[in-house]
């Protein structure tokens, strides 16, 4: 019972905090200029940008995904505060209406980057696949009962190494791959090659070509 009333707490907080910080960057972008339904659009573009690096740290905790969580930060901070009487609406500053006017592409470049920048996880290759060395033994001459004896025969030390192995994918980066193999054939009407494919993921050139095999 007392589980439920707590969770009940927090979900009506959540909502009275969403609503406050969504009514004051409504006012901030409608008094920096922009009326009507882009006054509105303002918000929705915050928290779809805090949505998308919600998302991205369940995952990984990267520079890239804390950037971006404190830009959209303050970009919700500093519409409540600006609207709490520090700033007067009537008379908004330029550098305040170039920021306003500024903000959809750069939450676009910041929702764009979380999505299609691939994780460090997924490029991190498989330690089963990595190639083992191979320890060669010298073992003495077993002297033969009818000769003398014979000296061990001299083995080289080094390791022998196995063929290197293709790396293995991670599905989640074959995906991504497919995708951006599709959209290169429907452009230009060719199949994406290992060159481009290593340019637009930013992976190790026997990655690439791993990746490209498992698309033909």
């Amino acid at each position: 019972m007392s589980r439920s009333i707590r969770l009940d707490a927090v979900l009506i907080q959540a909502v009275i905090a969403g609503a406050l910080s969504f009514a004051h960057l409504h006012d901030l972008a409608e008094a920096a200029g922009q009326t009507g339904w882009k006054a509105w659009a303002y918000p929705v573009s915050v928290d779809l940008l805090l949505v998308a690096v919600w998302r991205r740290l369940r995952t990984e905790r990267s520079k890239l995904a804390w950037f971006w969580f404190l830009v959209a930060l303050v970009a919700s901070l500093g519409a409540n505060i600006a609207t709490a009487g520090l700033l007067d609406l009537d008379h908004v500053p330029a550098w305040l209406r170039i920021l306003v006017a500024g903000w959809p592409a750069l939450a676009f470049l910041g929702g764009t980057l979380l999505a299609h920048t691939p994780s460090s996880s997924a490029l991190a290759p498989d330690p089963e696949s990595a190639p083992r060395s191979v320890a060669v033994v010298d073992r003495p001459a077993v002297p033969d009962s009818d000769s003398e004896p014979r000296p061990a025969p001299v083995l080289d030390p080094a390791p022998v190494l196995p063929q290197a192995s293709a790396p293995a994918v991670p599905p989640a980066l074959v995906d991504h791959a497919r995708k951006l193999a599709t959209e290169h054939r429907t452009r230009t009407g060719t199949d994406i090659d290992a060159a481009t494919l290593r340019a637009r993921l930013g992976v190790p050139e026997d990655l690439a070509g791993a990746i490209v095999a498992q698309l033909a």
